[in-house]
């Protein structure tokens, strides 16, 4: 009797002890259930990331205050020449390619390529991990065209920097410049300073800012920083020779453009290397160090981490690119 007391309490407390652990355990899957509801929910607007976002506002502002200053002053230094001087008598041309035209086509473009590639990146990132994770589009485009937009802004200030500091003239200046000849002394072969232009004041002070080509140094920075990101986002096999080609016809758009400035006698030779050396640094420096289009892809349980990443500040792997979902 007693025996069979001690096995009846026996099951008994066996029974109480998986009971006890059922509930645990069923505890424990509905609270990891509802963290990974919550963790799923794409986070649309994160407040903790304002100050973050006006600091990338700031930081934009700041690179671009050379350019927003330089340009409207419009006052370059104001550099001599010498009588016998061949490479600043040059005819004035009509610009084949206008500064309206080169950022009409180019920036639209570079825009339209990267938001729709940050798109694909984003949907075909859901398709690969069979879930609802990294689905903050906003954040994706706002960290793509920004720091395209950083890029821009460096470039252009930079070369306004090199512009009014230097004051190189262009090859067509004494064209625009109409110099009063009769108080000139030409005989001597000495540096003239003191002259008169008879030419509009606004196309003289123009004239006086070669160094380095605007045209080059902007297309160059567009065209690379585009073939860069199709190189980090076209990863397919059947892309194999079509992103190079694609590549190709984009640095060769930016190479017409510099060479239209030395036809039109806008520019020195010189003026449009330099000008595509500035471009090709800029786009290096702002793809591999501001933007996180080369960082190795995240695995797919690491993705929910990302969706909330607002800001310029924060540099998360990121694995979006046009892959087969295969």
């Amino acid at each position: 009797m007693k025996l069979g007391n001690s096995d009846s309490e026996g099951e008994s407390c066996l029974e109480n002890r998986l009971s006890l652990v059922s509930r645990k355990e069923s505890r424990q899957q509905s609270n990891g259930r509802e963290a990974k509801n919550k963790v799923q929910r794409p986070i649309m607007f994160d407040s903790r990331r304002v100050p973050l976002v006006l600091l990338d506002i700031t930081c934009l502002v700041l690179v671009a205050l050379p350019f927003a200053v330089l340009t409207p002053q419009h006052n370059p230094f104001k550099r001599g020449f010498f009588c016998n001087d061949e490479s600043i008598r040059y005819p004035l041309k009509d610009d084949t390619i206008s500064y309206q035209l080169l950022g009409g086509v180019m920036i639209p473009l570079i825009l339209i390529v990267v938001v729709g590639g940050e798109c694909l990146g984003v949907y075909f990132t859901r398709v690969r991990t069979k879930s609802s994770l990294g689905t903050n589009y906003v954040a994706r485009n706002y960290k793509a065209v920004g720091s395209f937009v950083f890029g821009v802004a460096a470039s252009l200030s930079l070369t306004d920097i090199a512009k009014y500091s230097i004051g190189r003239l262009r090859p067509n200046f004494l064209a625009v410049c109409k110099p009063v000849w009769d108080g000139i002394d030409c005989k001597s072969e000495i540096y003239i300073e003191q002259f008169t232009c008879t030419g509009d004041k606004t196309m003289v002070d123009e004239s006086r800012i070669s160094f380095y080509s605007g045209h080059a140094s902007f297309s160059m920075y567009c065209m690379l920083f585009l073939a860069l990101y199709i190189q980090a986002r076209l990863q397919t096999r059947w892309a194999r020779l079509l992103r190079p080609t694609i590549q190709f016809f984009l640095i060769s758009a930016s190479v017409y453009v510099g060479l239209t400035r030395i036809s039109d006698y806008k520019h020195h030779w010189s003026d449009v290397l330099t000008g595509f050396l500035q471009g090709v640094i800029i786009a290096i420096f702002t793809v591999f160090y501001v933007s996180d289009f080369f960082k190795k892809p995240v695995e797919p349980n690491a993705i929910q981490e990302d969706i909330s990443h607002t800001s310029l500040q924060d540099n998360p792997s990121n694995g979006n690119n046009y892959r087969s979902t295969d």
